[in-house]
């Protein structure tokens, strides 16, 4: 089950600044983040889902990536975005 569009626009504009701002890296993770905890709530009711699987190591390496990213470039920003999303306890 994807996203709506009210929900990426909450997303967007909580981590990002506005709703036109999607490219910023803040709400692309905090995207990621929304729609791997779904994914992971649907593959613990559908174990054998090996397709749904592959593409939540794939968004998971995505937003690895995109954190590291803005680990290099931003640190503070960093450290603020994890802390509110909950990551890296």
């Amino acid at each position: 089950m994807p996203l709506t569009k009210e929900r990426k626009a909450e997303i967007f504009t909580q981590f990002g600044g506005n709703v036109a701002n999607t490219g910023s890296i803040e709400g692309q993770v905090a995207q990621l983040t929304e729609r791997i905890s779904q994914l992971s709530a649907h593959l613990k009711v559908n174990k054998k889902d090996f397709s749904t699987h592959r593409g939540l190591l794939q968004m998971v390496g995505k937003r690895k990536s995109l954190l590291s990213y803005l680990q290099k470039h931003n640190l503070q920003s960093y450290r603020s975005l994890i802390e509110k999303l909950g990551l890296r306890k």
